[in-house]
Parts: C-alpha cells; sequence; structure tokens
C-alpha cells in the first residue's frame, strides 16, 4: 500500500504580501534585463552594419512600442538595482526586522521609479535619442 504525502499548501490560502510581490519582481526584472540586452546587442550590431541598418533600429526604438519596451527595461535596470542592494544588506544581516522589511521594500518601489522618471526626464530634456 503506498503512503500518500501531504500537499504543500496551495498559494491560493496565502495573503498576498509585498515582500512576495518584491521578490516574483525581483526574478521578472532580472529576466527582462536578459531579454531587454538584446535589443541593445541588435542596435549594436546594426551600428556596426551600417547608417541604413541602424536607422532602421532606431525608428523601432523611437515607436509607441520601441519606448514602452525600452521605459520598461530602464524601470527593470532601477528595479533591480535597487532591490539588489536591498539584498545586499540582507546579505549582511540588516533589515531583517518585519517593520524594516515594509519600509525597504516600499522604499525600492519608490526609488525605482523616482530613478527610472529621473532618467527619462534627462533624455528628453536632452532631446531624446537623436
Amino acid at each position: 500500500m503506498a503512503q500518500t504525502r501531504p500537499l504543500s499548501p496551495h498559494l491560493g490560502i496565502y495573503r498576498w504580501q509585498i515582500t512576495m510581490t518584491l521578490s516574483i519582481l525581483h526574478r521578472a526584472t532580472g529576466i527582462a534585463l536578459a531579454v531587454g540586452t538584446l535589443l541593445v546587442i541588435v542596435a549594436l550590431l546594426a551600428l556596426a552594419a551600417g547608417p541604413e541598418s541602424y536607422a532602421k533600429v532606431q525608428a523601432f526604438c523611437v515607436s509607441p512600442f520601441g519606448l514602452f519596451l525600452l521605459f520598461g527595461w530602464s524601470w527593470s535596470l532601477c528595479f533591480h538595482l535597487c532591490n539588489g542592494i536591498r539584498h545586499l544588506a540582507w546579505d549582511a544581516g540588516w533589515g531583517f526586522e518585519i517593520p524594516r522589511v515594509y519600509v525597504t521594500g516600499w522604499t525600492v518601489v519608490i526609488a525605482s521609479l523616482l530613478t527610472t522618471i529621473a532618467i527619462w526626464l534627462c533624455v528628453a530634456m536632452r532631446g531624446g535619442a537623436a
């Protein structure tokens, strides 16, 4: 007779928390950074191939979809950096108290949004990628 082992509780019984969200986002932004790097590689290859090739990539990058991807990539970079710093603090043994976990979590979210906006404002003030 086979013994049945208890199953882990289903995720539906857990209350959603910022720590869960940030953990998932950290992994997702890491993947987004890897995929977004492919666009950077394509742009560099197009630049090496000549002005016509680069013009096509540049046209894509300034299209609404291209700007959406670039904005997402830049936010992913800012979030992953800020949350990575938070993880370094955890590695040093700092910030495990529950109130501090929530404060640093929201700090990561706000800092990533502010740095992303600052980057895009600097690009806009400079006159874009042109």
